[in-house]
C-alpha cells in the first residue's frame, strides 16, 4: 500500500505512510462523531418505554462528555495528520524534485517547455498539497467509515433497510468513476491551453520592445486576448462537463433517503422492524449522505489531480546521470573517439567524430552553423551523454564520471550569459563559492570587467537587476568571463565567449585567456577568425563529421574550409556602405 501511494501521488516513503496514517485518523473521528447517533439512539428508546432514570440520566450525560472529549482529541490528531504532515511532505517533495531536476542530463531540458517545468515544481506540487490535506483523507476515511458502519449495521440490524439505506453510495461513486478517463483527456487539453497562454504573456514581455519598433503590439495582443480567452473557454466546459457527472452522482446519492423511507415504511407496516429503528435509518441517512455528496465532489478532483501526480512521476522517474565520484585521470587531454550524437528526434548531430585537444593548448571548433561546435562543447562537460565512441579526460572515459564530480575540472563560459539581480560581486564569486572579495576582483580585472564596474555607483556592491538588465552585453559577458577565472579550472569551455565584445575589449580578453590557459586544455568556440588566430588546434566540423584538423599554418597552405573562411571574413571587414 506504501508503495503504490508513493508511485501514484508522487510522495516520499515517509509522505505515504503518513498519508495512510490520516485516513485512519479521519475514519476514527467520523465513527466517533456517529457515536452521537448511538446517545441518541438510546435516549429515544428509553423515553418511548418511560425508562429515563436518573441513573439513565448520568449515563447520557457523562457519556455525552466523553464523546466530547473524543471528538477534540480525535480532531486534534486528525489535524496534525493531515495538514501538518501533508506541509512537512510538500517541502520534501520539492526539495527532492529539485535535487532530481539537478541531476538530470541536460537533453531533458531541451525537450522541456521551461513555463512547463515552473508548472510541475510550483503549480503541480501546490496542488498534490491540497489533494494530500483536503481531498485523500477525507475519502479515505468517509469511504472506510461507512463500511464499518454498514457492516455493523448489517449483522445487528435489519439487512434490508442496510440495502435500502447504502445502494446509492457504490452506484454514485460508479457514476463519478466513469467520467475519470474524460476528465483526464480535458484536464489535459486545458492545461496544454493554459501553457500556451503562458509562454505568449512570457514571449510579449520578453519582446515588447521589437513588438513596439514594429508597430505590432496591437496585433500581437489581440492574438494573446484569444489564447487567454480560450483558456477561460475551456476552463468552463470543463467545469460544467465534470458537474454533469458530479450532480448525477448527487442526485442518485439522494435517492437513498426515497428508498429507505419506503423500504422502512413497509417493514414498519408488516412489523418487521419497531418505529425506532425505522427513525434510526431515517437519521442515518440524514447524517450519511452530505458528508458522503462531499466526497465524491473531492473524488472527482483527486481523479484530475492524477495528471499532475503523472507529471511529477514523469520527472521522477527519468533516468538521471551517474558516475563515480572519484576521478582517475591522469592529465587533462580531452579525447574523442569516433564520438555519434542523436537528438530525440533521432537526427543524427555529430557522425564518427574523433579529435584531441590537448593540456596546455588551445583547440579552436570552427565551421557553418549548424555544423556540431556546441554540441561537442555539450558531450565534452558530459551536459549530455554520448550515443556511440567514447570521450575521455586524461585517458578516462568521462561516461563513468558523476557529473558534478566532472564539471569541477571546467569552467564554462556561454554564449547566452546568465546574471542574477544581484551585486557585481555576487555575480562573479558563483564562479567559486566563498571566494575573497580580492580574488573575485583579481579575476574581474583579468576578464576586464575593472574599467566599466569602477564608473558604476557602488562600484562592486551595484545591483545589476535581472539578468545583468543594467549592463550592456559586453559587460555582461565580461562578467561571466570572470566567473571562469575566478573558478581557475584545468579545463577550460569557451561557445562564442567574446562575441559580444569589441575589437578592443576582445585583445584585452585574449591576453588575459593567454595567461590562464598555460598548462590548461582549453576548446573554443568562434565564428570570427581573429579571435583563434593564436589557436594551437583547430577542427573544422561540418554537416556533424570533422572536415579537417591541424594548426592554423597547416589549414592555411591549401584551399582549405578554414583558408575560405579567413578569406571571406577578410572581405566583410573590409565592406564599406
Amino acid at each position: 500500500m506504501v508503495d503504490k501511494l508513493q508511485h501514484k501521488y508522487a510522495l516520499s516513503r515517509q509522505g505515504a505512510a503518513d498519508m495512510i496514517k490520516a485516513g485512519v485518523c479521519v475514519t476514527v473521528t467520523n465513527i466517533v462523531l456517529m457515536m452521537t447517533a448511538g446517545i441518541l439512539y438510546t435516549l429515544i428508546g428509553d423515553l418511548l418505554e418511560n425508562n429515563l432514570s436518573r441513573d439513565r440520566i448520568s449515563f447520557y450525560v457523562t457519556g455525552s462528555v466523553i464523546i466530547l472529549i473524543f471528538v477534540f482529541v480525535t480532531n486534534f490528531i486528525q489535524y496534525n495528520a493531515t495538514f501538518l504532515t501533508t506541509y512537512r511532505e510538500s517541502g520534501v517533495r520539492r526539495t527532492t524534485i529539485a535535487e532530481k531536476l539537478r541531476k538530470l542530463p541536460l537533453s531533458y531540458f531541451g525537450k522541456k517547455n521551461i513555463a512547463d517545468l515552473t508548472t510541475n515544481i510550483m503549480g503541480d506540487c501546490a496542488q498534490i498539497e491540497t489533494a494530500s490535506s483536503h481531498w485523500i483523507p477525507e475519502l479515505i476515511g468517509a469511504v472506510a467509515s461507512v463500511i464499518l458502519v454498514g457492516i455493523s449495521l448489517f449483522f445487528f440490524f435489519d439487512w434490508r433497510m442496510v440495502l435500502a439505506s447504502f445502494w446509492v453510495i457504490p452506484v454514485a461513486f460508479i457514476i463519478v468513476i466513469t467520467c475519470s478517463g474524460a476528465e483526464k483527456r480535458a484536464i489535459r487539453k486545458n492545461q496544454a491551453i493554459k501553457l500556451e497562454m503562458a509562454d505568449g504573456i512570457q514571449e510579449c514581455l520578453e519582446s515588447i520592445r521589437d513588438l513596439r519598433a514594429n508597430n505590432a503590439q496591437d496585433r500581437y495582443m489581440e492574438e494573446l486576448d484569444g489564447k487567454i480567452k480560450k483558456v477561460e473557454k475551456f476552463a468552463l466546459f470543463t467545469e460544467l462537463k465534470m458537474a454533469v457527472y458530479v450532480n448525477s452522482a448527487a442526485i442518485i446519492l439522494k435517492l437513498g433517503i426515497g428508498t429507505t423511507a419506503v423500504v422502512g415504511g413497509t417493514l414498519f407496516a408488516k412489523g418487521d422492524i419497531n418505529l425506532l429503528t425505522f427513525f434510526m435509518f431515517l437519521m442515518l441517512v440524514s447524517r450519511l449522505y452530505a458528508p458522503m455528496e462531499i466526497s465524491l465532489q473531492n473524488f472527482a478532483a483527486i481523479i484530475a489531480t492524477g495528471i499532475q501526480c503523472e507529471r511529477l512521476d514523469e520527472v521522477m522517474s527519468h533516468e538521471i546521470q551517474t558516475g563515480s565520484e572519484e576521478m582517475n585521470n591522469d592529465g587533462y587531454d580531452i579525447v574523442f573517439d569516433h564520438v555519434g550524437f542523436k537528438y530525440a528526434d533521432d537526427t543524427d548531430v555529430l557522425k564518427d567524430v574523433s579529435f584531441t585537444a590537448k593540456q596546455g593548448q588551445v583547440t579552436a571548433l570552427i565551421g557553418p552553423s549548424g555544423g556540431g561546435k556546441t554540441t561537442i562543447s555539450r558531450l565534452a562537460a558530459r551536459f549530455w551523454d554520448v550515443g556511440s565512441g567514447k570521450i575521455t579526460l586524461g585517458g578516462e572515459d568521462i561516461g563513468g564520471i558523476d557529473p558534478e564530480t566532472l564539471l569541477t575540472k571546467y569552467s564554462i563560459v556561454f554564449q547566452d550569459v546568465t546574471l542574477f539581480n544581484n551585486s557585481v560581486m555576487e555575480n562573479i564569486r558563483i564562479g567559486k563559492n566563498g571566494a575573497s572579495d580580492e580574488e573575485v576582483m583579481e579575476a574581474a580585472r583579468l576578464a576586464n570587467c575593472d574599467e566599466f564596474v569602477k564608473l558604476l555607483p557602488e562600484k562592486y556592491n551595484t545591483n545589476i537587476g535581472e539578468n545583468g538588465s543594467e549592463l550592456s552585453g559586453g559587460e555582461r559577458q565580461r562578467i561571466s568571463i570572470a566567473r571562469a577565472f575566478l573558478k581557475d579550472a584545468p579545463v577550460i569551455l569557451l561557445d562564442e565567449a567574446t562575441a559580444s565584445l569589441d575589437a578592443e575589449n576582445e585583445t584585452v580578453i585574449q591576453e588575459a585567456l593567454s595567461r590562464l590557459i598555460k598548462n590548461k586544455t582549453v576548446i573554443i568556440i568562434a565564428h570570427r577568425m581573429r579571435t583563434i588566430a593564436n589557436a594551437d588546434h583547430i577542427v573544422v566540423l561540418k554537416d556533424g563529421v570533422v572536415a579537417e584538423q591541424g594548426s592554423p599554418e597547416f589549414l592555411s597552405g591549401y584551399d582549405s574550409i578554414y583558408s575560405r573562411m579567413t578569406a571571406q571574413q577578410l572581405i566583410s571587414q573590409n565592406w564599406k556602405m
